[in-house]
């Protein structure tokens, strides 16, 4: 065996076969993969080309795993095209459908999976993940309209009201809206467990906001409180309140009640109508998870091009939001966000390895690049 040989044999992990030196077996894993045995030059092109396919992580494998079966969900759920009224279905699909990455009802999945403790997921969850999604759907396209963001590009498509028109956009989000409180209601889950289900998502796409500073609201977050106070702070000076206000009730609110609602699924699949301790950690995970998931946006925001994001950036330095940064900057931004991962993590640590998959994907909402 001569040096060049023995440098692709480590590299190749192969071994030899034969006293020639000209035989060779390629193992992957420690695993004989190429049979019969070829010569060092052949193999070397195979490991190039295996070593070239991309690896789909974990957490990859998780996302791409939960959009489907959440986009299976949807498509059951959703009125066809076909449906008259045409025009308002044909509107819900074309945003509901414009390739979202599905976080919410894939955090909801997990958090069902994990409480349920069987490894796999409780039967009709993919169906509250799919209401979940609708709500989510529900809220950009209004966000987008012309009296709010006015903004013409979603995930990297043409906006609901540009597609249909203002008219038919403001219905389609209603619509949405009602489709989901209709599917939850229709859950196969114990009547308690829905009630629970109803009570859970509606506050969180109410007009709540928590609390703001010193001052105890008596309402907790929610996702239209939120954008009413976002909308009246514009061309204000922002303040680290006015936004973590704003943040917790924007957007982390159905984060939170996505963690919490699966949680709540996953204990009626078990016959148990609430554990007060499991559902105060999934809150609490939520919670840190979703305003780490908008610190994040308001980075990537200032950091990234509208072809990366897939909606037109810079417009929240334009308008003067009150964003993370620019209250903190981009450097005590990132630090936060880790920091708020770190404490979500802490919360869900007495359920072991089960809490793997929801970790990961909370580690994953600060690593985005979109």
């Amino acid at each position: 065996m001569n040096t060049l040989q023995s440098i692709f044999c480590i590299y190749l992990n192969c071994k030899r076969i034969d006293e020639g030196g000209e035989g060779w077996e390629l193992l992957i894993d420690n695993k004989p993969r190429i049979r019969p045995a070829v010569n060092v030059r052949r193999a070397f092109r195979i490991s190039r080309h295996l070593s070239s396919e991309p690896m789909e992580s974990p957490v990859q494998s998780l996302l791409s795993s939960g959009a489907k079966l959440t986009d299976a969900a949807l498509e059951r759920l959703l009125p066809s095209p076909e449906t008259l009224p045409h025009s308002i279905h044909r509107a819900m699909r074309h945003s509901v459908f414009a390739g979202g990455k599905r976080l919410r009802p894939i955090l909801c999945m997990e958090a069902a999976r994990m409480v349920a403790g069987t490894g796999e997921l409780p039967a009709g969850v993919d169906s509250l993940g799919a209401a979940l999604e609708m709500l989510h759907t529900y809220s950009l396209i209004h966000d987008d309209l012309p009296a709010l963001d006015n903004d013409d590009l979603r995930r990297g498509h043409p906006t609901c009201h540009v597609a249909f028109g203002e008219a038919i956009a403001i219905l389609a989000g209603d619509a949405l809206q009602t489709l989901a409180f209709q599917t939850i209601a229709q859950l196969p889950a114990p009547a308690a467990t829905v009630v629970q289900l109803l009570r859970e998502v509606s506050i969180a796409v109410g007009t709540g906001i928590g609390r703001s500073g010193e001052i105890e609201t008596g309402l907790a977050p929610g996702m239209i409180g939120g954008q009413v106070v976002d909308i009246e702070s514009e061309r204000v000076a922002p303040t680290a309140e006015l936004v973590e206000t704003i943040h917790r009730a924007k957007t982390g609110a159905l984060i939170t009640t996505a963690i919490v609602t699966g949680g709540l699924y996953g204990l009626g699949s078990k016959g148990h109508g609430s554990a007060d301790d499991t559902i105060a950690r999934l809150r609490i995970f939520g919670q840190n998870a979703g305003l780490a998931f908008q610190i994040v946006d308001d980075i990537l925001d200032l950091t990234q091009s509208s072809a990366e994001l897939g909606k037109t950036a810079g417009k929240d330095a334009a308008s003067i939001k009150a964003t993370w940064p620019a209250v903190y900057g981009l450097e005590q931004s990132r630090r936060d966000a880790d920091r708020l991962i770190a404490d979500a993590f802490a919360a869900v640590e007495p359920f072991g390895p089960a809490a793997d998959p929801l970790k990961s994907l909370a580690r994953y909402l600060t690593t985005r690049t979109h």
